[in-house]
């Protein structure tokens, strides 16, 4: 036990040092506070002001509708213009416009058009476009309800709509769309996870023994307690990483809270503040560490036995991990619709079966437990991906303790798992 503490020792104190890891420790939080802080920032510096001219050859728009319509908005305004077109054409950019619509002579209010166009000489982003169109069709409804003699009290009647609103009978703090997000980023991380540090044990074990200090360690210790100890080392990596970005996730939430009272930042900071009071955190905190670690060992000892089977060669590394990764992107294939519908035969199996348990449960867990995710389901879980990792830690055992000493040979699949099943 001591040797594997010592080898445990040696791969965390290596890979912490590293500036590759305190460069992305501290990257992480300068995200998150990007996403609160930046994304509204550069939106309203990015946000695109249009000036649009109206040449009204039908007669329908008014000035006073175009004024009333416009209001205080200074941004996106639609200004009628007494021109002809084959002038506006010409010169609306010398004019200040960025562009223009022609309301042909023969537009009416019985028939209108399903498009206008607006002309410009500039392309405009998904979307830039929406407030002048909006401006638009609330003009066109104004002159289709005054034809139509339909009093301002009677449009109100018929403007209103009705919206479906999810109410969970079971858990009323349930919000969908904060337990889709969730659920999207616990997927996507525990994935960018799974397949980093799981290179990382399987570079780990290549360098070391086409290095040949494999062939001086394995002399004093076993190559079982070689394999683990780099295996838990490496996982201890991740997790400290992770419970540093929960730790700084909490800290500037803290702050945010206290201090976020201005325009977006004040939007996001309420968003925030929802998600903690929406979905069970220490619950979702709780299971990611427990699926980060078991999922981990599950593939990253599969990764190890690949390492000590490969060469200097790294395309037999990408050949044989291939079914691996493989295993790993499958398991975000099925988070998808997991998400969509937690509770679909499709999600409930996905998240139990061990080698894709990891990704999809913690897409479900957010969702709520025990209302959409059983505690049977999460236990059973659990205990299937213990079992998993065991097994394959085992597996990967086998081919390592022949591998890490075997040189000059191309291994197949087929060749390692005799390797394991050897006696």
């Amino acid at each position: 036990m001591k040797k594997i503490t010592l080898i445990i020792q040696r791969e965390f104190l290596t890979r912490v040092r590293k500036k590759t890891f305190i460069i992305g420790t501290i990257l992480f939080p300068l995200l998150y506070l990007g996403l609160i802080f930046g994304t509204g920032y550069i939106a309203d510096k990015t946000k695109e002001d249009l000036n649009i001219a109206l040449i009204d050859q039908s007669g329908l728009f008014k000035q006073d509708l175009i004024k009333s319509i416009n209001g205080n908005d200074t941004v996106n305004s639609i200004q009628l213009v007494a021109v002809s077109p084959e002038l506006i054409k010409t010169s609306f950019d010398s004019l200040g416009f960025d562009g223009y619509v022609i309301v042909p002579q023969n537009f009416t209010w019985q028939t209108g058009a399903d498009s206008l166009l607006v002309n410009t000489k500039k392309s405009f982003g998904i979307g830039a476009l929406n407030p002048i169109e909006k401006k638009i069709n609330l003009m066109w409804n104004r002159i289709k309800r005054d034809s139509l003699g339909i009093d301002v009290g009677k449009e109100a009647i018929l403007s209103k709509s009705i919206d479906l609103k999810i109410n969970n009978e079971k858990d009323k703090n349930a919000n969908a769309g904060i337990a889709t997000v969730i659920g999207y980023v616990s997927g996507f991380l525990m994935y960018f996870i799974l397949l980093l540090y799981g290179s990382q044990v399987m570079m780990g074990v290549t360098e070391e023994k086409t290095s040949r200090i494999a062939e001086v360690v394995v002399s004093s210790v076993k190559p079982f307690q070689l394999m683990i100890g780099k295996i838990i080392g490496i996982g201890m990596v991740a997790l400290t990483q992770f419970l540093i970005w929960i730790a700084c996730i909490l800290i500037i939430y803290n702050v945010t809270k206290t201090t976020g009272n201005d325009g977006t930042a004040s939007v996001m900071v309420g968003k925030i503040q929802q998600v903690f009071t929406s979905v069970n955190i220490p619950l979702v905190v709780g299971c990611f560490i427990f699926y980060l670690l078991a999922g981990f060992f599950f593939y990253s000892s599969l990764y190890a036995a690949i390492g000590s089977a490969i060469n200097e060669d790294m395309r037999e590394a990408q050949s044989l991990s291939f079914p691996i990764t493989m295993l790993i992107i499958f398991s975000i294939a099925l988070m998808t619709p997991a998400i969509s519908n937690p509770s679909s035969p499709v999600a409930v199996w996905a998240s139990i079966i061990p080698f894709s348990s990891p990704i999809v449960m913690m897409a479900r867990i957010p969702f709520g437990v025990p209302n959409t995710v059983p505690w049977w389901q999460l236990g059973l879980s659990m205990v299937l991906l213990v079992a998993g990792f065991m097994f394959t830690t085992w597996f990967a055992a086998r081919i390592y303790r022949t591998g890490i000493l075997m040189y000059g040979k191309k291994p197949s699949w087929k060749e390692m798992i005799k390797w394991a099943f050897r006696k």
